[in-house]
């Protein structure tokens, strides 16, 4: 399995069968969206019903805000309240784009919860996708307590961080051109979904 599809089977929760899950409460957050998962795609057919209630799904594990304030990096302080809420919202459906509708790349795999570590706020699911072939590939989530529970901010596999990637990219585009350049081709969708360097971290 290479890092993109692993990535993209990860990024929209479509890890749909599990394994043993490590008692704690972020963990336990992780596989009740895993298994909500599993619902939908069995019991909808591909279209876009199904992507919709996916999209909600990710919505109620991942937190799109926190995750675009990181992909950002330090060019989020320079936006404006109104600025942020709009990147948001694209950065979303930039996710959507790149990955939701690629859930039928899933193909039977399957997923073990491995460890967790919590430190304050924040806490670690370490998983492991396991192939039809028997091949392993880690896979860590990074998460933040928030009012109503964990939530997800990060994704890593093999080391190849969702955030990293994107802040790379967003990065480069900022410095050589402008953040109105960025967002343009945010609108217009105009990235292909990350394939990282491995090691790189958020």
């Amino acid at each position: 399995m290479n890092t993109l599809r692993a990535l993209t089977l990860t990024a929209i929760l479509a890890l749909v069968t599990a394994g043993t899950a490590v008692a704690g409460e972020p963990t336990d957050q992780v596989r009740r969206s895993v298994d909500e998962v599993l619902k939908i795609v069995q019991s909808q057919p591909d279209g876009p019903a199904r992507r919709t209630a996916v999209r909600q799904a990710a919505n109620r594990l991942f937190d799109f805000e926190e995750t675009a304030k990181r992909a950002l990096g330090p060019h989020w302080q320079q936006r404006t309240p109104t600025e942020r809420e709009k990147f948001v919202r694209l950065f979303s459906d930039l996710l959507e784009a790149a990955y939701v509708g690629k859930i039928d790349l899933y193909q039977g795999e399957k997923i073990t919860y491995v460890g967790e570590t919590v430190d304050g706020d924040q806490a670690t699911v370490k998983t492991r996708i396991v192939t039809k072939q028997g091949n392993e590939v880690p896979v860590d989530y990074r998460l933040l307590r928030e009012m109503d529970g964990w939530r997800v901010y990060d994704v890593i596999i093999e080391g190849v961080s969702l955030v990293a990637n994107y802040r790379t990219q967003f990065n480069k585009i900022i410095q050589t051109s402008s953040y109105d350049d960025l967002v343009k081709r945010m609108r217009a969708k105009d990235f292909s979904a990350p394939e990282g360097n491995r090691g790189r971290r958020s």
